[in-house]
């Protein structure tokens, strides 16, 4: 079953933009963009060092709140330490 962790933020200038990540198969991850700016979504922008870190901690919460699963959580954190500094 995929989950997903969506959350939206205020970026500079006033635009919101919504992240989605998919959880998939094998430890993959599918990141999706939306700005309130733009009709679609963005499925090529890399994450930043900074999606990363909100992921990992939306990931724990849902993890305490029983709805993101350990191996779900464990990949997250090992996707996390494997990203380059940015």
């Amino acid at each position: 079953m995929r989950r997903m962790i969506c959350w939206k933020e205020r970026l500079s200038g006033g635009v919101k933009r919504e992240v989605r990540v998919t959880f998939l198969p094998g430890e993959h991850l599918k990141w999706q963009y939306k700005r309130s700016d733009e009709e679609r979504w963005d499925y090529d922008t890399p994450p930043t060092k900074a999606d990363w870190d909100i992921l990992l901690e939306k990931t724990q919460g849902f993890y305490n709140r029983r709805r993101a699963t350990l191996k779900q959580l464990e990949a997250v954190q090992r996707l996390t330490r494997l990203e380059p500094e940015s």
